[in-house]
Formats: structure tokens, sequence, C-alpha cells
């Protein structure tokens, strides 16, 4: 796909929506565009022959998978030249999303993308290479095993078994970290019930969305939660 056209599409996706900063557009450089190119082409070749996504029009690919990817990067991290050395985990990381555009927004970030199908393990470390990635690694399996450091963001998106997977994902944030969830509206409460220990922010709609939402929670400072 056309850069030129990628940008036109992801426009309403890159508006800051700190209240500090709000109405202030963000554009992508010719770079980042052209990653995003690359990486559609190779998700396109690759859904042919196993089901990365249901999405299979390339337009509605940029809106709906690198959009809500990005609209979440630039909520978490809207200004990246003075945000302190990160580490970005994303579980059930499927064909990439939110973490890979995460990456591509925040490239000083260091990325985690946990994903227990081997073969779409695989498709993501050709990403990673025809991409050039730096600081960004897949572990082939499940989140439960995972046992290096702990993310100062973890994301969740669009995952099986969100209510055993939701415990897990909240273990592998830092004390003082985030938990970010894209998730429908309707799962914003079961998110809290699970998690009441959370500091949550108010759920924000996502750009084109009737339904859709980013969800925060702050992980208390003191690491062991009450049962």
């Amino acid at each position: 796909m056309e850069t030129a056209r990628i940008a036109e599409l992801l426009e309403p996706y890159l508006t800051r929506p700190r209240p500090a900063s709000a109405g202030k557009q963000q554009t992508l450089t010719q770079d980042q565009l052209k990653y995003i190119s690359i990486y559609i082409n190779i998700l396109l070749r690759w859904n042919s022959r196993i089901n990365l996504t249901a999405v299979r029009e390339p337009e509605e690919i940029v809106r709906r998978h690198f959009g809500e990817s990005l609209f979440t990067a630039l909520y978490l991290f809207p200004e990246v030249d003075d945000q302190p050395p990160t580490h970005i985990i994303d579980v059930g990381s499927g064909a990439g999303f939110p973490g890979l555009p995460i990456k591509l927004w925040f490239p000083h970030a260091r990325v985690t993308l946990i994903e227990s199908n081997h073969k779409k393990a695989a498709f993501l470390r050709e990403v990673i290479r025809a991409i050039t990635l730096t600081a960004i690694n897949v572990f082939s399996g499940r989140a439960e095993d995972y046992e290096e450091s702990p993310g100062h963001v973890v994301t969740l998106r669009a995952v099986e078994k969100f209510a055993t997977t939701l415990p897990t994902a909240t273990e592998l944030v830092a004390p003082g970290g985030r938990l970010a969830l894209l998730i429908g509206e309707s799962q914003c409460q079961k998110a809290k019930g699970l998690k009441p220990l959370l500091q949550w922010d108010d759920a924000v709609g996502l750009p084109s969305s009737l339904n859709r939402v980013l969800l925060i929670g702050t992980k208390n400072l003191t690491e062991k939660e009450s049962e």
C-alpha cells in the first residue's frame, strides 16, 4: 500500500488525547510509514497460509490494527523523547498488535512479544527482521511461563479466555507500571472486577469504533496484591 494512503487512514488515530496537548496532531515519519507498508505486505502473504487476522482488506487492516495500536502508543507515550528507559510486554501478541506498532512509535523502548503459537511467533520474527527492529524479543511460550523482568507497560488485545489471561498479564506488570487493555466497552466492568486493586483510568473510546475502548490500570507500588 502507498505510504501516503497509510498516512491518510491513520490520521484520525494520531491526535494527542492528553488534555495538556489536546488537538495536537502527530505525524509519522516516512521511515515509519515505509515499515508499516512492509509489515502489511508480509501480513497479507502469511495470512493466506495461516490465520493471523480475520481482517483481510488492507485499508481495514490499517485502521483496525495499526490505527488502534498507534492510538494506544500515543496515549501511553505522548512524548517519546522524554520517556525514561521502558520495557513493554505484549501478551498474546498474535499478528503483533499492539506491540509492534508501539515499538515503531517508540523505537527506544525494549519490547517483548509473548506468543505461544509457534507459527505466529515465526511470523513476528520475520516482520522484525524485515523492518530491522532492535531491542525486541519474541517469547515463544505461554505468558504463565515468562520469567524475565516485568514490564513498565503490559498490553493485552483481543485475547481468548480474557478472565484467565488478565490476572496473568497483571502479574507481568512491574510495581507502579501500567496495564493497557484494548477491549470491548462491555468488558470494562469485568476487568475492574477481576483486578479491583489496580487504579483504573476512565476508558477512552477508540476512533471510528462504536464500542471498543482503551482501558488503563496502574499497579500498586507494593508488589503483592491481597487475595
